[in-house]
């Protein structure tokens, strides 16, 4: 079995991947395509990605040599676009990133290939707590505290704050890091409730109601907060349209740590500039790999943005290599594996 791993693994990763089994033949070749990778992306997305003056290693023909060998190959993204039909004999991908909605642009979507996410094995706690603390920044009128420092004069009567305790907060996607919102939101006092494309009958440490895609405008209307934690796919694209936002209560904050298309951004602007909206924490935009955020996105007094960041922490929670051994197992014993792709659902 040959693995080939395009990542840069912690130590001791490797020779977890070499444990699984004897026949396991590893290669490592981390940042080997980054020259390819800034040809054939565009130049935000490598310059966001790619270490400054990357540009691989090898020749082409030993880059093709690899994928050729490879039946298994362990990446990240950005990945090559035409990994697939440059591996003839892979079998399966595991990719280190949660979403799905990364492999879009390559020739593995839709393809006869096994696809594996590491949807739920990331960052999920650090991204949770960024989803509260940005909450909180307009909840506790922080960005009027950094409006003021930027003019120098105090505005007090700004300083209108929302009480955690007792609020109802939506989320939206009740999975891997959905699930660590709505325990911290509990903690603290909040009822949490949520959506999930399969409810099931267990309700998460911490929720009081769970339900499918259809019942989100009637959990939004109960609620004051709002957090984007679900997959990117044409079923949720532009989720969060006109009707949803209209459907939060009055003076709500909403917060997105999943993907920009997610979230119609006319929409959400047009309940931010009206006062139906206090605030919206945004991690994630329409287009982020692709270009920066939009100047209304940069410069709206009610908007907070980053760039991706909310899993960046100094304790590290990924454990994608420990999700690529399980399914290594499985893969070889021919038993169901984690996180495969349905192409049809999109993620």
């Amino acid at each position: 079995m040959n693995i080939l791993c395009l990542l840069d693994l912690p130590d001791g990763d490797a020779e977890k991947i070499e444990a699984v089994d004897p026949s396991i033949s590893l290669t490592m070749a981390p940042n080997w395509f980054d020259g390819e990778i800034r040809e054939s992306w565009d130049e935000f997305t490598a310059a966001q990605h790619l270490a400054p003056g990357a540009n691989g290693h090898g020749t082409r023909e030993e880059r093709d040599a690899l994928l050729a060998e490879a039946d298994v190959v362990f990446g990240g993204w950005p990945y090559p676009f035409d990994l697939r039909s440059r591996a003839p004999n892979l079998k399966w991908f595991q990719q280190q990133p949660a979403g799905a909605s990364n492999l879009r642009k390559g020739d593995l979507w839709g393809s006869d290939v096994i696809v594996t996410t590491s949807r739920g094995f990331g960052n999920t706690l650090p991204i949770a707590e960024y989803a509260i603390g940005s909450l909180f920044y307009f909840a506790r009128r922080f960005d009027q505290a950094d409006r003021d420092r930027t003019e120098g004069v105090f505005h007090k009567p700004n300083y209108k704050s929302l009480l955690f305790e007792g609020k109802t907060i939506c989320v939206i996607g009740a999975g891997g890091i959905g699930e660590h919102v709505g325990r911290l939101a509990a903690g603290l006092g909040m009822r949490a409730v949520g959506t999930k494309r399969n409810p099931g009958n267990d309700l998460p440490e911490g929720f009081s109601d769970i339900r499918g895609p259809d019942g989100l405008l009637d959990l939004l209307s109960e609620s004051h907060f709002a957090a984007i934690c679900c997959q990117w796919t044409p079923e949720t694209d532009k989720l969060m349209n006109k009707e949803a936002f209209a459907a939060m209560q009055p003076d709500g904050v909403m917060t997105n740590v999943a993907r920009g298309e997610i979230v119609d951004e006319d929409a959400m602007l047009d309940a931010l500039d009206s006062g139906h909206l206090r605030g919206a924490a945004l991690d994630v935009y329409v287009g982020e790999f692709e270009h920066p955020p939009h100047e209304r996105l940069w410069q709206h007094p009610r908007i907070l943005i980053t760039p991706h960041v909310s899993g960046k922490t100094d304790v590290h929670y990924r454990r994608s290599t420990d999700l690529f051994c399980e399914n290594l197992r499985a893969f070889l014993d021919g038993k169901p594996m984690k996180n495969v792709i349905d192409w049809s659902a999109g993620y």
